[in-house]
């Protein structure tokens, strides 16, 4: 399991408040262990409010969202857009909107505690199959349309794929893999099904399961940085909105 940060971060802004309340009614004493620790909370405090609630970083460590995110870009992704949620526990409080078809988001999926990022096809209710590489939402088939030849490689092929009106790159091995060859599933009321835009390498929903509403972090929104080795220098070539 991945570390928490945003539960220690929390759970360091609270010991951090708790200094400050001390040094300040008890020990009064600016130059003490107390006084530095509590005059760390105001920064600890607005980088867990931007962090839980508005806007938080994360960096792609796997390829299975090729060719729309690679390992090594850098991303953001907005925290609030589907709700408010109190950090750590994950309870939302605040309902301000639904993940739509063809959102990248970040999310829990449900047998790990761990960021994963995918797009989202399929809502509540609908039926999703997967076959022979072609997507279909509730039966309708997900238009697919291939990209100039110096895209495609022996083995795979950069695709254009419409998701019921949102065009966005996909990729796709020229023989399916067992993950595209004739999948078939329904999403239950409340979950949301994933996949990643790398077709045949991908884990996702296929695999685990759709994902339940509460487990969803928030929508990735743009790429601001790309960096892949910690030799070289960072690149920003890449950066600009996420489709």
């Amino acid at each position: 399991m991945d570390l928490n940060f945003e539960l220690i971060l929390t759970v360091i802004f609270l010991i951090s408040g708790a200094c400050w309340l001390l040094n300040k009614w008890v020990v009064r004493d600016e130059g003490s262990v107390l006084g530095f620790m509590g005059s760390l909370a105001p920064v600890l405090g607005i980088v867990l409010v931007l962090r839980s609630f508005v806007v938080e970083p994360f960096q792609i460590p796997s390829r299975s969202m090729e060719p729309t995110l690679q390992v090594g870009d850098f991303i953001l992704v907005n925290k609030w857009v589907y709700g408010v949620r109190l950090p750590a526990l994950r309870t939302k409080i605040v309902d301000i909107s639904s993940p739509q078809r063809g959102d990248v988001i970040v999310f829990f999926p449900p047998h790990q505690e761990r960021y994963f990022i995918k797009r989202v096809v399929g809502l509540p209710g609908d039926k999703i199959n997967v076959i022979q590489g072609v997507l279909y939402v509730n039966e309708e088939k997900m238009a697919q349309k291939a990209l100039p030849e110096e895209t495609q490689s022996a083995r795979s092929i950069v695709m254009e794929e419409n998701l019921a009106g949102v065009e966005h790159l996909m990729q796709k091995r020229l023989s399916p893999t067992r993950l595209s060859l004739n999948f078939s599933g329904k999403v239950p009321e409340g979950h949301y099904f994933m996949m990643g835009d790398n077709r045949d390498n991908s884990s996702d929903s296929r695999v685990w399961g759709p994902v339940p509403e509460e487990r969803i972090v928030g929508k990735a929104f743009a790429r601001w940085m790309f960096w892949d080795d910690f030799f070289t220098l960072p690149s920003f070539e890449r950066v600009g909105k996420i489709k």
